[in-house]
């Protein structure tokens, strides 16, 4: 076999792009509102996205990312913003949203993970995320309860997540979220 034939039977006829993840831009915000539009049932958390912004208490600077398709549209988009547990500041993942022709091709990953280091450079230390318990886990989000947070509404255990981003303490207590999240 020469090394073709090798590349050929081994190399995935569709491999998955690499995604340029950055920061959002004020150029951004259209796209942005799209890709969560698209990516939900209803427009509900591209709304969600807009008030936060709004919000100075909740807006973290720096915490709003897109992944980029190959052709530079806005491809994912992750959000952190300012939380707290019991009177502790940390941090919320959400919403993380990838447009449909680009799910399960690995833009919500890299824009999960870029964020996600975003927060850990900017010294936060928890980020906490209600989200699919299938999917989180890979980022190291374990059951909140395992710090003693919880949120102040029912969902499932497994389904209220937290991650540590330092060796710091975890503060324990009741996740408040910004007014905009209507919880």
């Amino acid at each position: 076999m020469s090394h073709d034939d090798f590349s050929r039977s081994t190399t995935s006829p569709s491999p998955l792009p690499r995604w340029r993840t950055r920061p959002e831009t004020a150029a951004d915000r259209a796209a942005v509102y799209a890709v969560n539009a698209a990516a939900f049932e209803t427009s509900a958390e591209a709304e969600l996205v807009d008030a936060l912004r709004a919000d100075a208490d909740a807006w973290l600077p720096g915490l709003s990312y897109v992944a980029q398709a190959p052709d530079g549209s806005v491809a994912a988009y992750a959000l952190i913003t300012r939380c707290r547990v019991g009177d502790a500041p940390a941090a919320a993942l959400a919403p993380v949203a990838v447009a449909p022709e680009h799910q399960r091709r690995g833009a919500g990953q890299a824009v999960v993970r870029a964020v996600l280091e975003a927060a850990r450079l900017a010294g936060e230390r928890l980020v906490l995320v209600l989200g699919h318990p299938e999917y989180y886990p890979r980022f190291g989000f374990v059951p909140a309860s395992r710090y003693g947070i919880r949120p102040s509404f029912d969902v499932p255990d497994e389904a209220m997540m937290a991650l540590r981003l330092d060796g710091g303490e975890v503060p324990a207590g009741t996740i408040t979220y910004p007014p905009a999240f209507g919880v």
